[in-house]
Parts: structure tokens; sequence; C-alpha cells
């Protein structure tokens, strides 16, 4: 069996506080984007299982990958058949593009049909919490506001269709320790939950990521996609999570891989 783990990207990032737990308390928006990886499943007898990953290298050992971690997460609770698990990579990880995440989130999802488990939607979804916050948005894989450390959803009414995203991912990474680290919590004068209803050509200068500040600060190239962006005609862009892949949108389709040659560009429709 085989699916097509998608990346996402934030509209808006707003850190509101710091809990006595050390994590944040974030509101933002996850908004899913046609950029996948690829994950095939093959059940083998008489040996074991193995994971072998192709396309875009991944820093850290195999077994440390979260496709890994969500398989053992359900071998602890069903008696799940030896596998070999193929990824393809596609999506930039280190990048705010939640890759890492989805591919997780769609390998729970793809051992629920193809070890038939009957596993509900909310069940699925607490087992990717386990995983990662940002895990359990990718089962449902729709359009949501976040609150908490961005692991309560509530769902949005927003479509971006018939815009079209140019996504550049720098030769960066942004460690996402070092990114929470610098930045300052507060609170909005305006709560995303109100700017992201405005119309997309208002966003600029509203929709806010406070990652931006403390990262273009340390990494200025990152900055200077986002400014070469609103440059050639973007009418929203801004850094996704917390770095280092920044997005514009735009209402018709570009070709930007020239002007950005030096980096992983891509053209999406929304």
């Amino acid at each position: 069996m085989i699916c097509f783990p998608n990346a996402k990207i934030n509209l808006g990032l707003r850190i509101i506080a710091k809990r006595p737990d050390g994590y944040h308390d974030i509101e933002t928006v996850f908004y899913p984007v046609n950029l996948c990886d690829a994950l095939e499943i093959v059940s083998v007898k008489e040996r074991a299982g193995r994971f072998v990953q192709t396309g875009i290298p991944i820093d850290g050992k195999p077994e440390n990958n979260l496709i890994i971690k969500a398989f053992n997460l359900l071998k602890k609770d069903f008696d799940l058949p030896e596998t070999d698990i193929y990824l393809r990579k596609q999506i930039p990880f280190g990048a705010g593009l939640g890759g890492g995440s989805a591919d997780a989130a769609f390998m729970l999802l793809l051992l629920n049909d193809f070890a038939g488990l009957q596993l509900t939607v909310k069940q699925l979804e607490e087992y990717a919490g386990h995983i990662g916050a940002d895990c359990p948005f990718f089962i449902q894989n729709k359009p949501v506001f976040a609150e908490g450390t961005g692991n309560i959803f509530s769902p949005l009414n927003l479509s971006l269709h018939g815009y079209f995203l140019v996504l550049v991912k720098p030769a960066i990474s942004v460690p996402t320790r070092e990114s929470y680290a610098l930045v300052k919590p507060g609170q909005p004068d305006l709560p995303l939950s109100e700017v992201i209803r405005l119309p997309v050509n208002e966003w600029k200068g509203k929709l806010v990521n406070d990652f931006e500040a403390s990262v273009f600060a340390a990494y200025p190239e990152i900055g200077a996609i986002k400014r070469k962006l609103y440059a050639t005609g973007a009418i929203y862009a801004s850094m996704s999570g917390s770095g280092s892949a920044v997005y514009g949108i735009f209402e018709t389709h570009k070709d930007l891989s020239l002007e950005f040659s030096d980096c992983l560009c891509y053209s999406i429709q929304l």
C-alpha cells in the first residue's frame, strides 16, 4: 500500500506565553499544501522488516525516524506483520513544513488500513499526539486554528483555492529549540483568529510569525527570501513555523527557480 504524505504551512504564528513545563502556548493556522513524500509498506515473511529511505537525505539514524516511532507505537498494542517500509523524501526537513510529522501520521493511517485495525479518527489522533504536537493535524489534514502547544485544533473554514504558492527552502536548517529560545512571548494586539478572516491581500503586516524577528536577525538570508518574494509580486509572504522555509502567495502562477537557484524552490497550486 502506498500513500503520499503532504506538507503544511503556518499562516501566522503567535507565541503567547511560556508554560511551566518549558513549552510555549501558541496560536497558528495549519494549512495543507500539495508538496508530498511517498510512503509505501509491503508485508514480508521469513525475515525482519526494513526501512529504506531515498530522495532528500535525512539527518539522524533511521531507527529514530518518526515513521519508525509510529510503527512501534502501534506495534505495542497490535500484532502487526513484519513490514518493509519505503520512504521517498521530497519535503525538506528543518523547514517548518511538518514533513516528519506528516510521514508519521500517514504511517498510522496506512497501518490502520493495511492491518485492518479499525481505529477511529479520534484514536489515531491520540496515537499521533504521542509523536509530536502537530502530528494529529495530518490525520484529518484540513485547515485548522491551533492553540496550546499546537495540539488543540478548531475547524477553520478557509480556502486558498485559486492562489499559487512559491515555497523556498534555503540550505539552512533552523533548530526549533534555538528559535524558541530567542523569541519573546506576548499577547498580540489583534488575535490571529480575527486576522485570518481578512482577505488575503490584507494579511501583509497583520498576519505575523513571531519567529521571524529573531530568526531573520540570526539568518539574514532567510529574511532576504521574504523580501524577494514580495518584490516579485507576492500578495503575502511569511516564514513557515520556526523556519527555514519561506513562502509567498501569488494570484497567478510564478516560476521563480532562477531567482532562487541556490535554494530548493517549489511552485504549488493551492
